[in-house]
C-alpha cells in the first residue's frame, strides 16, 4: 500500500483543544505508522461528487493503527468546519499519507533539537516530543511555543506534564495572572534568550502561520544558525 492510496479511518474520539480547535483520533486498518513531523491529506466528498482536500499535521507518531491530528477552525473553510463542528465518534474520514520526509525528526538523530511553534503549528512538534519521550532519548530538546492566550494552547495538559523537554511559553495577547513577562510577539531577543544557541549546532524545526515562520527563521539566521539546519513548515497566506 502506497502513501498515495486513500484510506478510511473511523473516528475513535475527538477532544476540544482550544475554543476553535479539536484533536481527532482515528482507527485506521492498513495504517503502518508515521515519522514525527509528517502530515496527511484529508478528503471530504459531497453527495454531488465535489471534493475538497486539505493537509493536516499528525500529532501521532510511530507504529500502530491509530492516527491523531488536530484541526483549527477556519470560518470560511471547506473542510475544517466539518471536522471541528460536525465530526463525531463512529464517523469515517478519508485520508492519505503519511506525507513528508524533510520536516521530520527521528530518535537516532544526535544533534540538540530546538522546536519553535506558533499556535496550531505545535502539532507536528508535539509528535517530535512524543517520539523523543517514547525513545527515552537523551538528546536535549527545547520548545518555544507562542500562543495568543492560555486558552489557545494545544495539548496544554500533556505539554505541562512533559519533563524531558525544556518548554518556554510566550503569550502574545493575554498572559495568565502573575506571568513574569508581558504579552508580546516572539522577537529576536526572545529567541536569543529562550532557545538553544547557534554555537551548539541544533536541529531547528519551526512551524506556524506564514508571517510567524518567516520572522522566526530570519531571526535565527541573524543569530548565527545555519539556514540549512532551520527547517520550516507554514500554513496560511504569504
Amino acid at each position: 500500500m502506497s502513501y498515495r492510496d486513500w484510506l478510511v479511518g473511523t473516528v475513535v474520539s475527538t477532544t476540544q483543544q482550544t475554543p476553535n480547535a479539536k484533536s481527532i483520533v482515528l482507527d485506521v486498518p492498513g495504517w503502518h505508522g508515521s515519522a514525527a513531523g509528517q502530515h496527511v491529506d484529508v478528503r471530504l466528498t459531497a453527495p454531488d461528487g465535489y471534493s475538497a482536500v486539505r493537509a493536516y499535521s499528525l500529532a501521532s507518531t510511530g507504529p500502530g493503527h491509530q492516527v491523531e491530528l488536530a484541526v483549527d477552525l477556519i470560518d470560511d473553510g471547506e473542510v475544517s468546519p466539518y471536522l471541528v463542528e460536525e465530526l463525531r465518534a463512529g464517523d469515517q474520514l478519508e485520508f492519505r499519507g503519511p506525507i513528508g520526509r524533510w520536516f521530520v525528526w527521528k530518535p537516532e538523530q544526535t544533534a540538540p533539537v530546538q522546536l519553535i511553534a506558533g499556535g496550531s503549528g505545535v502539532v507536528p512538534l508535539l509528535a517530535m516530543i512524543r517520539a523523543h519521550t517514547a525513545a527515552a532519548s537523551t538528546v536535549p530538546m527545547r520548545l518555544l511555543y507562542s500562543v495568543r492566550s492560555p486558552a489557545d494552547r494545544f495539548f496544554a495538559e500533556e505539554l505541562a506534564a512533559t519533563t524531558n523537554v525544556d518548554i518556554t511559553l510566550v503569550y502574545t495577547r493575554e498572559a495568565p495572572d502573575g506571568w513574569p513577562a508581558a504579552p508580546g510577539r516572539v522577537t529576536r531577543d526572545v529567541i536569543a534568550a529562550a532557545t538553544t544557541p547557534a554555537s551548539e549546532n541544533p536541529a531547528v524545526f519551526v512551524c506556524g502561520p506564514t508571517g510567524f515562520v518567516e520572522a522566526v527563521a530570519t531571526s535565527l539566521v541573524e543569530l548565527g544558525h545555519d539556514p540549512v539546519a532551520v527547517k520550516t513548515e507554514r500554513f496560511g497566506g504569504s
